[in-house]
């Protein structure tokens, strides 16, 4: 029996594996904010002791880094806009938190609560603490203040009256008023109101979040009176 012949060798060998890069792990949460002041403590009356030692976690702009809670609310008071936003909270509307963390982000002079006083802060990621609140029991106590106010009051929705709020002219002095989500605004506010709006929308769905709507609405007020757009 004859002998198998040999295997011939390969004519190159088979490549090494490569080895993975070495990725640097990296937080997939890092810690917001600044770490403790650096240096010669800064001048001031509005800087916060215990953040400057600590460090700044705040949900804040970096302008206010270090400063005092205090600080902050009275520095926003002296540039608060001229409109107000006021929501319906019959259901424990849980959009709440959400309009006042935007309502805070375009400087509204005030959130006006109608309803219910408990609302779920969540969703205000701690803007509340400075963002002016109010509480009003009824309808017929939110439009005698409005009226005391001289705030025209406008509602957000869409009934068969409503005109679209990209041509409507919002008056700078106003108060935007939304419903709960589901029910949406209610009768009563429906007829106090000096004009209800409507979004104009170009899908499927009847209708928006309604903390999605009182964000568009908030920039339109901006867009009129900061930016001097005209409606079309």
């Amino acid at each position: 029996m004859k002998n198998a012949p040999e295997k011939a060798p390969d004519s190159a060998a088979a490549p090494a594996e490569a080895a993975e890069p070495t990725v640097a792990w990296q937080d997939p949460n890092p810690p917001v904010g600044v770490g403790p002041w650096e240096g010669e403590r800064p001048e001031g009356t509005h800087w916060d002791e215990e953040l400057l030692r600590d460090g700044d976690r705040r949900n804040v702009a970096d302008k206010y880094r270090y400063w005092s809670h205090e600080a902050i609310v009275a520095d926003l008071d002296t540039r608060r806009h001229d409109f107000h936003i006021a929501i319906e909270n019959w259901q424990h509307d849980m959009n709440i938190g959400t309009v006042v963390r935007t309502a805070n982000a375009f400087l509204a002079k005030e959130v006006h609560i109608i309803g219910r006083r408990r609302w779920n802060k969540r969703g205000a990621m701690v803007t509340d603490r400075y963002q002016h609140v109010r509480h009003h029991a009824t309808v017929a106590e939110f439009t005698e203040w409005a009226a005391g106010e001289g705030l025209a009051v406008i509602g957000i929705d869409i009934f068969p009256d409503s005109v679209p709020l990209e041509t409507f002219e919002l008056p700078r002095n106003c108060v935007l008023v939304f419903g709960q989500e589901g029910p949406g605004l209610s009768e009563e506010v429906h007829a106090a109101a000096e004009a209800t709006l409507s979004i104009e929308q170009f899908g499927s769905t009847r209708s928006i979040n309604a903390a999605s709507a009182a964000g568009i609405a908030m920039h339109a007020w901006i867009r009129r009176h900061v930016f001097g757009q005209l409606p079309a």
